[in-house]
């Protein structure tokens, strides 16, 4: 990891450099003395990195180059934080004499004096381990150069290869037991072969679907509770069952199955004690066609879950091992990855040859293809490279005895080879514990914070941090778990053997460890130690990480503590529930002056702020989303002109946002805006001044929002890509009148519609007005029809891709009419919306679905 930290650190270094501030003739001498020391080194540190696993001598050096460079790059942040502070004091008359104060002057000398001290001790170690590195390979520094050859998910992770009969297999178990009886099917195989996805690809069919009334997905890590089971089938189940004991649990269960036909998937099961599942077998109902999915790794547990009814086992045994892939299946789901930008074709003969040889090493195990396919993928489609890969690829697995020693080879091998500011990025999923379902938002947000993400090529902060995201995505690391309408992914989760591997990593690199103790890195779950927090004085980032329906529970004086570690960059500590409010909690979070990613979303009692928090001059996120009880902000938050991103969406007692927003000029997310229906607040025309806007959230409840004279404040908005609109909660027709008036900008690619209170949609919803919209969504409101313009005039169409209607009980609109306005559509997701009689979508009044347009195959 440390060619990462150093590649971190010496981006940091250069902008430096380029910058004309007082830190650049203070410290010039320092920063080129290891800008030098740093580009000398990164050139051999990739190599490094691998030998390092074999040979002692590097392993110290790396370890104790990484301690350096994190300390030279704090120093850094210190140093740019006090030259911003120039700005600030410039608003007063005696600001110069500042610069000159005993403390100041005694900071500036310290720094400096130790930034030289870190470089000769860096030249000292490179000269102990020169011998090493004259063997080393260097790597091509262009190369690493934080760019990928997708900058977007490529890879449809929904794609599976070889499971047909699988899958047939087990539905025709399902559709042929007896209804008297409760069916417990066992699937069991070594990691990566495929039990999980096999499962799914059952669970989530459409006959399964419409048989089964109940279907519920419970993952079963290593460290569950009988507790965490049980509450967690009862969240699937739309139950919180917050405070009830075990026995009182186990009867609400049986209580909502009961009378009903239903399916659980108990997924990764490793307990073979099994206590627990003697419980709640006997609580489950039967005599209703009721069924159970059980996969594990182990063969005892397979037979111990099957093992409890006579009637089961005169049924037969239903135990299903998944096989490996056979050659022809292999080498086709290898293509599906490694050229899913080409729809799974290999054009280039040169690499075919190279590309079977390294599927044949795979031997027919779906997690080692995928993750070398992806691998391939992200690299240069020329034999060279290709050839370089396969020849690493047989070195580490040379000496294995193992299937399970090959899948962590190819998956060790894919962290070798990952650009270096991608395996900072990957090790953050080292902090979530496993089978946890993880946002998207979350992690990118925190890689910013922590300066993971390089921004190149004119690139933004947060689009970079997405192609961060999609770099992991597509090379397999990372697994989808939900997508929008549009297809943007919302969260993932990593399978079982890539999180043995980035925790094994994070451990040895000091980045994170399970125990919590001696790193860098604190994941937050309902089991929180106190004194994590009192030992971690180097930490830099503090993330919620409980699972999806739980919250986590600090007390206080356990929340005080975060604000005693100084280097602090990202805090993150959303879903939690805190004995006391947060203004008075975080009191002293002026004192994290290094903190760039603060987030509070989902927090309870939020009702304003801490008021020492308008020292935090290097704050580029803040999000306090979902926060109900949030009445205001604070006006400070203007003068956090770093700031990238502000989310306050679903924040239902906030009434508007202070005066001066529009001087946040590097904002580039915005979402939840209410605009002030006075001038004591934030109006709708500031927004004119935020051109590096990319996503707008509106929240508009009254027309008196906004004022004639702003009807254009987003039209010149050029770089703005995304808008929703919400008018929950709104009365009056002048709201209406106004929000038809106010025209987005021409090249908006997606919009969303939230509880429009129009019967008829705005006159600017149309392919004239919008002619680079790719995705629509409507959601709930008082639409009875579309506005003629939004057919189109004039032959001209629109250019959407994607399109979701909800909760629209009047729309009433033509299926064919829509087709021939929306020529290259090509899904439509609809639901609750009864009056769509002409959709292609079964159900369309009720739960609804999805069409989706049959793709033309190349010939």
């Amino acid at each position: 990891m440390v060619d990462a930290v150093v590649t971190v650190c010496l981006d940091k270094v250069l902008n430096i450099l380029e910058e004309k501030g007082r830190i650049v003739s203070d410290y010039r001498t320092q920063l080129e003395d290891l800008q030098r020391e740093l580009l000398y080194m990164q050139s051999y540190l990739k190599d490094a990195e691998r030998q390092k696993r074999t040979k002692e001598v590097l392993r110290n050096f790396v370890t104790e180059l990484r301690e350096l460079v994190y300390e030279a790059e704090d120093i850094l942040v210190d140093c740019q934080l006090a030259d911003g502070d120039d700005g600030n004091e410039q608003r007063s008359s005696n600001a110069w004499l500042s610069r000159f104060n005993p403390p100041r002057v005694s900071l500036q000398y310290k720094k400096s004096k130790r930034l030289k001290e870190i470089n000769e001790t860096i030249k000292k170690l490179k000269s102990t381990v020169d011998s090493y590195f004259k063997l080393l390979t260097p790597s091509n520094v262009g190369r690493d150069n934080g760019t990928d050859r997708w900058s977007s998910t490529v890879y449809d992770h929904t794609q599976v290869v070889g499971l047909e009969g699988d899958k047939r297999k087990i539905k025709e178990w399902l559709f042929r037991s007896n209804e008297s009886e409760l069916l417990i099917m066992a699937f069991v195989g070594m990691g990566g072969l495929g039990k999980t996805t096999i499962a799914q690809e059952v669970f989530n069919d459409k006959e399964i679907d419409h048989r089964f009334e109940r279907r519920i997905w419970v993952s079963v890590s290593q460290t569950f509770t009988e507790e965490q089971i049980m509450r967690s089938i009862l969240r699937n189940l739309g139950d919180a069952s917050v405070g009830d004991d075990l026995g009182t649990l186990l009867r609400k269960i049986h209580q909502y199955l009961l009378g009903k036909r239903y399916l659980i998937v108990m997924d990764d099961v490793w307990d073979t004690n099994l206590s627990w599942w003697d419980k709640i077998y006997q609580g489950l109902p039967r005599g209703q066609g009721g069924s159970v999915i059980v996969t594990t790794r182990s063969e005892s547990v397979a037979v111990r879950v099957q093992a409890r009814d006579k009637t089961q086992v005169q049924a037969g045994d239903k135990t299903h091992r998944p096989q490996l892939l056979s050659t022809d299946n292999s080498w086709l789901l290898f293509c599906k990855v490694a050229f899913a930008a080409n729809d799974g074709t290999c054009e280039r003969p040169e690499l075919e040859d190279v590309g079977k040889e390294i599927v044949t090493k795979c031997k027919g195990l779906p997690l080692t293809i995928k993750a070398v396919g992806g691998l391939l993928l992200c690299k240069d489609h020329v034999y060279h490279e290709w050839r370089r890969i396969a020849d690493h690829f047989r070195d580490e697995l040379r000496g294995n005895t193992s299937e399970t020693d090959n899948v962590m080879s190819s998956l060790q091998l894919s962290y070798d080879e990952l650009p270096s500011h991608l395996k900072l990025c990957f090790l953050t999923l080292s902090l979530y514990p496993e089978d946890c379902v993880i946002p998207k938002q979350q992690l990118v947000h925190g890689w910013i914070g922590e300066g993971f993400v390089m921004w190149k090529d004119g690139r933004s902060a947060t689009a970079s941090g997405e192609d961060c995201f999609s770099g992991l995505t597509n090379r397999c690391l990372i697994e989808v778990v939900d997508k929008t309408y549009s297809g943007t992914i919302i969260t993932c989760k990593i399978h079982d053997m890539v999180r043995d591997l980035v925790i094994d990593i994070a451990k040895k690199d000091s980045f994170s460890n399970l125990e919590g103790l001696n790193c860098r890195h604190l994941g937050i779950t309902g089991n929180f130690d106190e004194k994590q927090i009192k030992v971690n004085h180097k930490l830099r980032g503090v993330v919620s990480t409980t699972k999806t329906g739980e919250v986590n529970k600090l007390n206080s004086d356990l929340a005080k503590k975060f604000t005693e570690c100084k280097y602090l960059r990202v805090l993150d500590i959303s879903k939690s529930i805190f004995d006391a409010p947060l203004s008075e909690i975080l009191d002293e979070i002026a004192s994290l002056q290094h903190l760039a990613c603060l987030s509070m979303s989902n927090t309870h009692p939020l009702i304003q702020f801490p008021r020492s928090m308008e020292d935090l001059h290097n704050l580029q996120i803040l999000d306090a989303s979902y926060c109900q009880n949030l009445k205001q902000l604070q006006p400070c938050i203007v003068l956090f002109k770093k700031l990238l991103v502000l989310d306050m969406t679903n924040c239902g007692s906030l009434e508007c946002f202070p005066k001066g927003i529009g001087s946040l000029v590097n904002l580039e997310v915005l979402l939840g805006f209410k605009p002030a229906r006075s001038n004591n607040g934030c109006k709708l025309s500031e927004v004119k001044n935020l051109t590096n806007l990319r996503k707008l959230g509106l929240s508009l409840t009254r027309g008196d929002q906004i004022e004639e004279e702003e009807l254009d404040s987003l039209i010149n908005l050029s770089k703005l890509m995304s808008i929703t609109i919400s008018c929950y909660d709104s009365y009056g027709d002048d709201l209406i009148t106004k929000i038809d008036a106010l025209t987005p900008p021409h090249q908006l690619h997606e919009l969303s519609l939230q509880f429009y209170p129009g019967k008829s949609s705005p006159s600017w919803l149309s392919p004239h007005k919008l002619p680079m919209l790719r995705y629509m969504s409507i959601c709930s409101g008082n639409l009875v029809k579309m506005h003629e313009r939004f057919w189109g005039i004039e032959n001209t169409h629109w250019r959407i891709e994607g399109l979701l209607l909800s909760s629209l009980s009047d729309l009433d609109m033509d299926w064919e009419a829509l087709q021939q306005s929306m020529p290259y559509l090509r899904t439509v997701t609809a639901n609750w919306c009864p009056e769509l009689e002409s959709f292609p979508i079964e159900d369309v009044g009720f739960r609804g679905g999805v069409w989706t347009k049959t793709p033309l195959h190349r010939t």
